[in-house]
């Protein structure tokens, strides 16, 4: 059984939409292709449109899905829409389409509008001279303490999942892949913590501590003593492994 929720502005293109997931394997272009997930681009009556298809589940998770909680393609849509209600940018959700059977999901997709971005948050990791980087920083900083004020735990709150857009006076930053996030309060602990998967550097946390301790009203020692723990903490554990491995000693970027 194949259905569809659409957003009232796009049920229009309902028909379109089935059609191009029917044909997913022969249509569209391909924009990212991942050992879980594929995304292409179709264009609809005139508009470009990503389809994210998710790997499909296995049979505990296929029940799960159907009868227990909502597929990953249900979330990213319903959250999508949370965000846009928040004014918090995020490419506009179109709709989402599953393929069950009585034993559970086989099939999922998430279809949003297609964003032409400048670049991703990795950029500013891997280019300390990337231009304007203090500000860019700062501004994605401001846009992390909006999600937050909105009681949003981005929980893949990492460099890929924030596309940038350099405006005529300013940078919008657009969250992507939404499908694992807590709708909780978000006490001073849990925001710093919320900043540990973005792989910063210690120049890179000390101007971002310093703008959400002004935003928050909290000390810059005790903000930046919070995000630099976080961060480190989180680095050292994914290193870990690797580390020990080559005999290497873990050293965090500076």
């Amino acid at each position: 059984m194949q259905s569809i929720q659409t957003h009232p502005k796009y049920k229009h293109l309902e028909a379109s939409l089935l059609d191009s997931v029917n044909h997913f394997s022969t249509r569209g272009t391909t924009v990212t292709k991942g050992d879980r997930n594929i995304i292409k681009s179709v264009v609809i009556a005139g508009e470009t449109l990503n389809i994210k298809s998710f790997k499909t589940p296995g049979t505990l998770n296929s029940f799960v899905y159907k009868y227990v909680r909502p597929s990953k393609a249900k979330r990213s849509f319903e959250y999508a829409l949370k965000l846009t209600e928040c004014k918090i940018l995020t490419p506009f959700p179109v709709a989402y389409i599953e393929q069950t059977s009585t034993s559970g999901l086989k099939e999922s997709y998430y279809i949003s509008k297609h964003v032409n971005y400048d670049f991703d948050f990795r950029e500013l990791i891997h280019n300390p001279q990337f231009p304007d980087r203090d500000l860019i920083l700062r501004l994605f900083t401001r846009f992390t303490y909006q999600l937050h004020e909105n009681n949003i735990n981005f929980l893949d709150h990492s460099p890929g999942n924030t596309l940038i857009v350099k405006t005529e006076n300013d940078y919008d930053f657009y969250l992507i892949d939404l499908n694992r996030m807590r709708f909780e309060t978000m006490t001073f602990s849990k925001r710093m913590h919320n900043f540990r998967r973005l792989w910063l550097s210690k120049t890179m946390v000390k101007i971002m501590a310093n703008e959400y301790a002004k935003l928050y009203n909290k000390s810059y020692t005790e903000t930046h003593e919070l995000m630099l723990k976080h961060s480190r903490a989180f680095q050292l554990k994914v290193d870990s492994k690797k580390l020990r491995r080559s005999g290497r000693k873990i050293k965090f970027k500076s």
